[in-house]
């Protein structure tokens, strides 16, 4: 790791690839067959790889938790739409951020933007601890950047969008930044994935993504991948990557591959979607506020602008209903297309409480700090009919705000200290 008296140069804007995203989506990663004539890679099941001497291999792979026909694949296929030199895949978005985080020697420091995602929450504040590097939290990392940095300061990690509120993240001006001190950046590019977004065109040394999300899709698949430039990352995290053993499974490499060659095309669905939900939230008196970036009156939809592929917004957005934790909770329990799940960026529209859900881990408090509130509801848009989800949005929320306002509505308790049904306890939420 670069120390922070050596500056590191932050990158141009990568050039345009040579094909569009559409095609790269199809086509990358996915060889003929050179035997067969077979369009698409079968699943490689095999643990282990011939070799015609000791330590000479047929082909490129000897075992597949160090390597895989499927995985390496998918990841070639990531690279190319993140405009990333190397990628590599993990058992879960997760195992990513372990990886990364456990590249870091015993006293590093690290700076979060405040609003992360549960399961990032969680690993930064009880497990990164344990093996000594210590997190600092910001709401504004743009602003205060440098008076979080100290010699210790190894990596910054961002969420833009981050999750559940929506607020964005100038990864340029944080990049500059943090590079001025030999600092790596570090982007989760989940809530949009790379259709919409290429955090390393702006700066970010690694993109990191949950898969289990949009790239795959269809909501049957846990996986995680890390995508970046550098060829010393390439060693530091691959040798981790197969020393940890969190490697996917190569049916789940051959789904998730398969999956992200219509993801330009789910994406572009799913924005839409959602900013017709947003709008019709917006107009509601129902609604207190709207989270959702493709909106104009969102406070980053600038940064939406010059960070996102025409500007979109993406398919998620959240927003806090009147009638307090008990309306919200009736409102998803209301919803006859979204269904009240954990998690995202499937084909099927979501729809949760994070206070009580993905976030309930977090300390109330530090919650409400970054307006992760009772009455806030996160929603997924899949790619079902804009009109429909819009009328199923409108038809619950007037129900919801009916009975709450009628006194009709008792809020559910959890059944563990923090989790969701007694399943975390005192852990937390899983936080997806």
């Amino acid at each position: 790791m670069t120390h922070s008296n050596h500056p590191i140069t932050t990158p141009p804007r990568a050039p345009s690839p040579v094909q569009g995203f559409g095609t790269l989506a199809v086509h990358a990663g996915s060889p003929h067959d050179p035997s067969t004539g077979a369009v698409i890679p079968a699943i490689s099941l095999s643990t282990t790889f011939a070799q015609t001497s000791v330590g000479k291999p047929v082909g490129a792979f000897e075992y597949s938790r160090s390597d895989n026909p499927n995985r390496a694949n998918f990841e070639t296929m990531v690279a190319a739409l993140e405009h990333a030199k190397h990628a590599l895949a993990f058992s879960s978005g997760s195992a990513a951020t372990t990886v990364i985080l456990q590249s870091l020697a015993a006293g590093s420091h690290v700076i979060s933007v405040s609003d992360v995602y549960g399961g990032t929450h969680r690993y930064f504040t009880q497990v990164a601890k344990a093996h000594g590097v210590k997190v600092t939290f910001t709401p504004e990392i743009e602003v205060d950047i440098r008076d979080h940095i100290t010699e210790a300061t190894k990596l910054v990690w961002i969420e833009s969008p981050s999750n559940p509120t929506l607020r964005l993240v100038d990864i340029r001006a944080v990049a500059t930044q943090a590079h001025e001190h030999g600092i790596l950046v570090v982007v989760d590019n989940t809530f949009l994935s790379p259709y919409i977004q290429n955090p390393l065109d702006h700066g970010a040394d690694i993109v990191v993504h949950s898969v289990t999300k949009y790239i795959n899709g269809h909501s049957d698949v846990v996986m995680g991948v890390a995508a970046f430039n550098s060829d010393e990352l390439l060693r530091r995290l691959a040798f981790l990557q197969n020393a940890l053993g969190a490697v996917p499974s190569p049916f789940d490499c051959w789904l998730a591959h398969r999956g992200a060659k219509t993801l330009h095309l789910r994406a572009r669905e799913a924005t839409r979607n959602a900013t017709a939900v947003a709008h019709a939230l917006e107009a509601s008196p129902h609604v207190i506020a709207v989270n959702y970036p493709g909106l104009d009156s969102h406070p980053h939809r600038a940064i939406a602008k010059r960070q996102h592929r025409d500007g979109m917004g993406g398919g998620m957005l959240s927003f806090r209903i009147r009638g307090g934790h008990a309306a919200a909770e009736r409102f998803c329990q209301l919803t006859r297309i979204f269904t009240l799940a954990e998690s995202l960026g499937g084909v099927e529209s979501l729809c949760e409480v994070p206070s009580s859900m993905t976030h309930a881990g977090i300390p109330k408090e530090q919650r409400e700090a970054v307006g992760v509130f009772d009455d806030l509801v996160r929603i997924s848009c899949g790619v079902e009919d804009a009109e429909d989800l819009k009328n199923d949005v409108l038809q619950a929320l007037e129900r919801a705000v009916a009975e709450a306002e009628a006194g009709k509505l008792v809020p559910e308790k959890a059944n563990g200290t923090n989790g969701v049904n007694g399943v975390n306890g005192a852990n937390g939420a899983n936080g997806h």
